[in-house]
């Protein structure tokens, strides 16, 4: 920590040495050393949210409380019970408590925000909780806490009594680092660093893993097909559990009577099983609502299954589906998905920003994805989820306070504090020589004698040339998919791999049956083996349309050779 902020810092004064002025300031006018370290990322939808009161519950929070907030969850049968966090990591709850939920030792509602003492000092990273309700949450150091409802062992601590104060979950999982955790009705799951899952309490249908239908008290590993896999994520509808791993295939098991696994059948499964019907379809994210699951591909396709009666699936009817089914949203490349175990609302944004839902909504069934005004997924959930609970952990940020990373962001292309400039077509870049010295090994070089204060570029474009060193101010490029090719160029000549690793997601998001080859062809030509594999991968999946596209017919010969191979060996031309 303390390297990182010295680091941060001598950055800063580099930057803003000459003015004498530092853009982090407390009330005195002195640099606020306490906030450099970067804090939860913001969204300004959950501004807008917490400023409009979307969320009822908040009401009942004052204005100075909800200045301070940083992150919230909303959840309990009648959304009546929230948690928050705040700028001290303090955490606060308020609400009817029900069975102790709240973990203030305690069954006494509270309608002003009471301070959780025996987390004090912890840090959360994610939430969830159960129908009971029970919780489980995560620290960001991978420690475990539960308490609430525990009828069904749901809380893991080996007991049926219910939890008062939060209690540290440490059975198997003592020199585990949990990443993410997920509660069903009354049985919870957690994802450790190293890709493993545990699941613990209800298992009436087998939503544990176990094989056997008993209860499962503490936390055990789950097993089965997963025992040599990696998983990424985790999911609980009410009395199901799914993972998705890190070859895009998803594994389910627990109850199915509404077909919500999408295996085909409505049998409960006691153990992991392989969603058979994805095959070819690599799935990033899985998300489950009350009996319906949605899953989003690489691709950024939609695909849903389980329970309908809401119109939850998205398909335009109301008719259960035990296989996984398409959801059609307009064109756009959908990057978010969302679902609750405790409704039945789904919920999805797009690239360009969309936000649609679909499902019960206020009492009413919409049955095929709705563009609505919001911003963010988690408004939707606010506003017309039954009860409207959060679907994942909040985070908000005030716009009133700029990190360092935010300071730097903002002095790019900055000609007022700028000591060196790019000339690329015509167009000046304002930049900083010490900031390129420390973050790009080629400037450290290049600049190291160089007294010039303008440098001539003709090897890139304007628009490539400035994604680059922009993204050496924010860690992030801002181009569109198919200027992200030149930007791929930029970064294997420049030896960046980690910008090659964000070009390769960027052109990802851009791919379609047109210039799937031409996609193809650069991946090879840059050796950038990950997109190579999506875009092979996305050829065969869509292979009619590929081959009578121009791109196709234009195609290099060694390449079309290697293709044809490939494509052979994967059991493309079987008929």
């Amino acid at each position: 920590m303390e390297d990182y902020v010295e680091d941060e810092l001598f950055l800063l004064y580099t930057l803003y040495g000459k003015s004498g002025k530092m853009p982090v300031k407390d009330e005195r006018g002195d640099l606020d050393v306490s906030k450099v370290v970067k804090p939860v990322q913001a969204t300004l939808s959950s501004l807008k949210m917490l400023d409009v009161g979307k969320w009822p519950i908040f009401s009942l929070c004052s204005e100075a409380e909800l200045q301070l907030v940083r992150q919230a969850c909303v959840f309990g049968s009648a959304s009546n019970e929230l948690l928050y966090t705040t700028v001290n990591d303090e955490i606060f709850v308020l609400g009817t408590n029900c069975c102790g939920c709240l973990g203030l030792g305690d069954v006494q509602s509270t309608i002003e925000p009471r301070r959780l003492d025996s987390l004090s000092g912890k840090k959360i990273a994610c939430l969830s909780y159960g129908s009971g309700p029970h919780i489980v949450l995560a620290t960001t150091e991978g420690e475990v806490f539960t308490w609430g409802h525990n009828a069904y062992s749901q809380l893991g601590n080996g007991t049926t009594n219910a939890g008062l104060v939060p209690y540290h979950i440490s059975t198997n999982l003592s020199n585990k680092q949990v990443i993410e955790v997920a509660c069903g009705s009354y049985h919870s799951l957690v994802l450790t660093s190293d890709g493993e899952v545990f699941a613990w309490g209800y298992n009436n249908s087998g939503q544990v893993g176990s094989g056997s239908t008993a209860n499962q008290p503490i936390p055990r590993r789950v097993t089965g097909c997963l025992q040599s896999k990696v998983v990424v994520n985790i999911a609980c509808g009410q009395m199901c559990s799914m993972a998705v791993v890190n070859t895009g295939e998803v594994f389910v098991w627990g109850y199915n009577g509404n077909g919500q696994l999408g295996l085909g059948s409505s049998g409960n499964q006691p153990t992991p099983c392989r969603v058979a019907a994805l095959q070819g379809i690599r799935v990033q994210r899985v998300a489950c609502g009350y009996a319906h699951t949605l899953v989003l591909t690489d691709e950024g396709q939609v695909y849903a299954w389980g329970a309908n009666s809401y119109g939850q699936l998205g398909t335009g009817n109301k008719s259960n589906q035990s296989y996984p089914t398409p959801v059609v949203v307009e064109k756009d490349r959908i990057i978010e998905i969302a679902a609750c175990h405790s409704a039945h609302t789904s919920a999805a944004k797009t690239q360009g920003g969309h936000v649609y839902m679909w499902g019960q909504c206020r009492g009413q069934s919409v049955t095929l994805p709705h563009l609505t005004h919001f911003s963010s997924t988690d408004d939707v959930f606010a506003c017309f989820a039954t009860p409207a609970v959060t679907w994942r952990l909040l985070s908000v940020e005030p716009d009133d306070h700029l990190t360092v990373a935010e300071s730097l962001k903002r002095e790019f292309d900055n000609p007022n504090t700028a000591d060196l400039k790019f000339l690329v077509d015509g167009k000046y870049i304002y930049v900083h020589k010490v900031l390129l010295k420390i973050r790009c090994e080629h400037f450290r070089s290049s600049l190291e004698d160089n007294e010039d204060d303008i440098v001539e570029m003709s090897e890139f474009s304007y628009p490539v040339y400035r994604a680059f060193l922009e993204y050496l101010y924010t860690d992030s490029i801002s181009l569109s998919p198919e200027e992200a090719v030149g930007l791929l160029d930029l970064a294997t000549f420049y030896r960046e791999n980690r910008l090659k690793k964000l070009c390769q997601q960027t052109i990802k998001q851009g791919i379609c049956e047109e210039n799937a080859i031409a996609l193809l062809s650069a991946a090879v030509k840059y050796e950038a083996q990950d997109l190579e594999e999506f875009c092979f991968r996305f050829c065969i999946n869509h292979l009619t349309v590929v081959t009578q596209t121009s791109g196709f017919a234009e195609m290099d010969h060694d390449l079309l050779k290697n293709f044809i191979s490939k494509a052979s060996r994967v059991g493309a031309f079987k008929n």
